[in-house]
């Protein structure tokens, strides 16, 4: 990874807060930097590769960031031609970090949910069907990819085309969405922070709790109830059997991706969640 100035994060750093220096960080990804002034204040530089990443992350921080009122980063620099980012650090853990049953993952689990249902109420549409119609599309292309490399039995076919004939009918209420929610996006420390935005976007408000859903409650549900007592309104029946049909869409897409970065635990995430919708 280059870190010397010809570094468009650390040339972009320089350019919006003066002299900074790189602090080793191995847990980070390598489009991540993490930097620190001269008076020891922390940076994320991040540069995204793909266009349409870099233009939705940079819109939620102009645009909905405030709804988060104090719990994500600020966006204090951005460098187009180089889909560069710079934001603050958040003091804290990363809540991926914590012991399962732990104190400090069910009071982050809480605090989540108070957070994006601030995001949540603050951003809210009425009841809508063209959603369901475009993630029902969503499902069909995802199938499509699957099926060009051999993924799907006749069975699991089956049950995810059913899955996409459910949502292209459904009403669904609306609200701009974070739709990576979940602890490795977390930082608990004196205040709650998410960070990661480059995925968000207006969807089915139910679509936020469904890699917490599949990645986390289904083994812990004592963290789901914490976290609805956070976001102030429970899971409807209508709720739970739409969060349902998105776990089509999570299962798909883990299949795919679990193919083509060769990540078997992925993959085998993907097949559980498919055998539970089967």
């Amino acid at each position: 990874m280059i870190t010397d100035l010809s570094d468009p994060r650390v040339e972009l750093a320089r350019q919006t807060v003066g002299a900074v220096s790189v602090v080793a960080d191995p847990t980070l990804p390598p489009r991540l930097l993490r930097l620190a002034d001269a008076h020891g204040r922390m940076y994320f530089a991040k540069q995204h590769k793909n266009r349409e990443r870099y233009v939705r992350e940079t819109l939620a921080y102009l645009t909905w960031g405030r709804h988060l009122e104090g719990h994500a980063p600020e966006l204090i620099g951005r460098h187009d031609s180089t889909r560069t980012l710079l934001v603050t650090a958040m003091s804290g853990s990363n809540v991926e970090t914590f012991s399962p049953a732990s104190s400090e993952e069910e009071q982050a689990h809480h605090d989540a949910g108070v957070v994006l249902g601030r995001l949540h109420r603050a951003t809210a549409v009425a009841r809508t069907g063209a959603i369901g119609a475009d993630l029902a599309q969503r499902l069909l292309g995802w199938m499509g990819r699957a099926d060009r490399i051999g993924l799907l039995s006749v069975a699991e076919r089956g049950s995810l085309r059913e899955a996409a004939d459910a949502l292209s009918g459904t009403l669904t209420d609306s609200a701009v969405c974070h739709l990576d929610y979940q602890p490795r996006n977390w930082i608990f420390g004196e205040r709650f922070g998410v960070c990661d935005f480059e995925h968000m976007r207006r969807d089915a408000r139910v679509r936020d709790f469904t890699r917490l859903e599949f990645r986390r409650w289904q083994a812990a549900p004592h963290l789901r109830d914490t976290f609805f007592i956070g976001y102030g309104t429970p899971l409807t029946d209508t709720d739970q059997r739409l969060l349902e049909r998105f776990g089509a869409i999570e299962a798909i897409t883990a299949l795919v991706r679990g193919h083509e970065q060769d990540d078997p635990v992925l993959s085998a995430h993907g097949r559980t969640v498919l055998s539970r919708l089967s």
